[in-house]
């Protein structure tokens, strides 16, 4: 189980060349308050003077310390191969290979990178050094030494320097993959311990929570530290361990770190004799190993699963990036082919990704037809914006000056024909909505399926303005094929359509048993055969004159000759009859009244003066005038629409929809395809050949890694 720390150290090396901390690997924390002695700990367990000292903040960037155990034939062998001399080194990340013999140089190599990125004042950086020890003397461990704990700004300190210091604390001890180890002096009250308290807020239950007590030869005359050391004070699961650091006056006496454990070992026996075993920095470095060992071991699986998990995510990433350009001719004619076969296969519905949040392609124009089309033309009603006034009208005005005995035909087609003319809006919506959705395709493809393009601005945006332009130069001749069948429509009003004979047949039913009907509740005093009989033929009867086509053949047939001269007399339908109503009905106002008359009245009547009347109570026989042209109408008008209905769709699919997918490759083609236009079209955004680069070098570190982990045999994890 000794190998599983070096992995972890490989591991942490092969995401260092790439930059990333995308994998939360295992490693100790140490925290705790400024000045509590957590510097001395790690210099401690290094058994050299590394690391900068001095009053106030010193740690003002994490450093990232792997201590790195080598048998004595492996440090003689690595001496050899790189010429160096000594059994100890040390090596920074950021200064690549250079081997540092010479512990000052590391020192004075870890201030000058601090200042470097902080400055000369006393802030903080997130920036991580990284520092690798090889000893013999030492345990494989892998540790983060942070900046310590302060409250209150001191000299040119920013403000939110507590804030800043958290959080970079927090996001160490975050990862739940590491070990927290909190370090707090035994000259202070356990109970108010910053680091337990910090150890404590992402670590609850305190499995990794590991404490230090530091300073145990400067407690009060008196008193001991035996409480907290046995867990009496604050217990902590993976316990507490005391230790003896050297102070400042033996660091500026060149004191070694060696003299140091021999008097802490000499002090430990005299004062905590029980305790002696179980405490000082050579146990706390056998305790930190034997922890990140088994810490490794029940993190390796997860750790194994999530690289792998990795690796493939940026396998696909990198693949959406696409690989460099070599051909550009085969590239583009291969896009452009791509874009249109994914077009098409859009509108067929055989698209590689369907749209699952709404409908997308051939199935809208599918609902854009069947759906909101029919619907609209559904909610057409065929007598909408035609009163009967309008009706009766129009049936005047086709009569001329002659009063009319049969209602004419002209008035039927006047008034269906503008009926007809209102299908024509909806229709040209439905190619827009048509025209609509056939640009958003062009989008779905460039989002969802072709993500190649997205690569290729320039090509992108030359493809979408190709396709725009096929699209815009398809509409108006949809257009006007529209137009043109709202227009074969009007250009002849078919009266012999078998529907509307059925119509026609049904409704002389309807209005024949009517007029039998009113016959037969006519009262007794009027004889039911009384007619106005002409010198020609046969009579008519006064109050049913022809109303509709079959009655008005009938009519002409039997009696063309039939004369009006009864009529006449009674002044029904002639001038004189009206002359001869006015002046009875004068005389019945005279008689009522008694109002004289007016000199003019009953002898000349301004008839341009007499107003027409806006409503009124129409006769019986102008109601079913009206009634018979309202039927035709709506019955000749549902004919129409059910035409309009099938025909335009099919004109919007043979003329728009048909012709794009069948032109658009050849149009891509035509206008893309040109040598002039390869350099340019094939430019990649500026960020793509860096983010490929990024995600190739985090594939290769993640399969590195990977293969790392698939090294460790399941015997060294027991």
């Amino acid at each position: 189980m000794e190998a599983l720390i070096p992995v972890i150290n490989k591991l942490q090396d092969v995401f260092n060349t790439v930059g990333a901390d995308i994998i939360q690997l295992p490693q100790i924390v140490v925290v705790g308050t400024q000045s509590s002695g957590k510097s001395s700990v790690l210099e401690s367990l290094v058994g050299k003077d590394i690391l900068p000292r001095g009053t106030g903040i010193v740690t003002r960037r994490p450093l990232i310390l792997q201590l790195v155990h080598i048998d004595p034939e492996d440090r003689r062998r690595t001496s050899e191969e790189n010429g160096i001399d000594g059994e100890e080194w040390g090596k920074f990340l950021h200064t690549k290979n250079k081997i540092y013999t010479d512990f000052n140089e590391i020192m004075q190599e870890i201030e000058t990178e601090t200042e470097r990125i902080t400055g000369n004042n006393k802030g903080i950086s997130d920036e991580p050094i990284h520092l690798k020890i090889f000893s013999p003397h030492v345990v494989n461990l892998t540790l983060v030494d942070l900046p310590g704990i302060t409250k209150v700004p001191v000299g040119d300190q920013p403000k939110d320097i507590e804030i800043q210091i958290r959080e970079l604390i927090f996001k160490y001890i975050s990862n739940p993959n590491s070990i927290i180890l909190a370090v707090t002096a035994a000259n202070t009250d356990m109970a108010t311990s910053e680091a337990l308290k910090v150890a404590r807020e992402v670590d609850m239950d305190g499995r990794r929570t590991l404490a230090v007590v530091t300073k145990l030869d400067l407690m009060d005359a008196g008193t001991d530290a035996m409480d907290v050391l046995m867990g009496r004070v604050i217990p902590v699961k993976l316990g507490i361990i005391g230790v003896v650091n050297r102070s400042q006056l033996d660091i500026n006496k060149k004191k070694l770190v060696t003299d140091a454990l021999r008097d802490e070992h000499s002090f430990l026996q005299k004062k905590y004799p029980s305790l002696a075993n179980r405490n000082g920095n050579k146990y706390l470095a056998r305790t930190l190993n034997r922890l990140l060992m088994h810490h490794i071991r029940d993190c390796l699986p997860e750790l194994k699963t999530r690289i792998n998990v990795l690796a493939a995510q940026y396998q696909s990433l990198l693949n959406s990036y696409g690989e460099p350009v070599d051909d550009k001719s085969a590239t583009l004619l291969q896009l452009i082919t791509k874009f249109a076969a994914e077009y098409c296969r859009t509108i067929e519905g055989t698209a590689k990704y369907i749209e699952t949040a709404e409908l997308c392609g051939g199935a809208r124009i599918c609902y854009i037809f069947h759906e909101t089309f029919g619907r609209t033309l559904e909610s057409v009603d065929p007598l909408g914006g035609l009163t009967t006034i309008d009706v009766l009208t129009a049936i005047r005005n086709a009569t001329g000056p002659r009063p009319a005995l049969f209602v004419p035909e002209v008035s039927f087609e006047l008034l269906v024909k503008r009926q007809v003319k209102r299908l024509e809006e909806p229709s040209l919506r439905c190619v827009e909505l048509v025209h609509e959705e056939m640009q958003r395709i062009i989008q779905h493809c460039s989002n969802y399926s072709t993500q190649e393009l997205l690569r290729f601005p320039k090509l992108h945006d030359a493809i979408v303005e190709v396709v725009t332009s096929l699209l815009r130069k398809r509409l108006p001749v949809t257009n006007d094929m529209v137009h043109n069948l709202v227009a074969i429509e009007l250009a002849y009003i078919n009266t012999k359509h078998p529907d509307f004979a059925d119509a026609c047949g049904l409704m002389n039913n309807n209005m024949e048993e009517q007029r039998r009907n009113r016959m037969r509740d006519l009262p007794a005093a009027v004889p039911r055969d009384k007619s106005i009989k002409g010198p020609g033929g046969p009579s008519l009867p006064p109050s049913e004159p022809p109303a509709f086509e079959g009655e008005v053949t009938k009519a002409a047939s039997s009696g063309s000759q039939s004369s009006s001269g009864e009529q006449t007399e009674s002044g029904t339908g002639s001038w004189r009859g009206m002359l001869r109503r006015g002046e009875d009905g004068n005389a019945v106002d005279r008689t009522h009244n008694h109002v004289p008359s007016s000199p003019h009245k009953g002898h000349a009547i301004n008839l341009l003066d007499v107003p027409v009347p806006v409503s009124r109570k129409l006769s019986a026989r102008e109601q079913r005038d009206c009634e018979v042209i309202e039927r035709l109408i709506k019955s000749y008008f549902l004919i129409v629409r059910k035409n309009i209905q099938d025909s335009v769709p099919k004109a919007v699919m043979h003329f728009l929809v048909n012709h794009v997918k069948d032109c658009l490759q050849s149009e891509l083609v035509g206008q893309l395809y040109k040598t002039s236009l390869l350099d340019d079209l094939l430019t990649e955004s500026e960020d793509m050949a860096q983010r490929r680069s990024e995600a190739a070098d985090m594939l290769k570190a993640l399969q590195k890694a990977s293969q790392v982990i698939a090294e460790i045999r399941e015997t060294h994890m027991w």
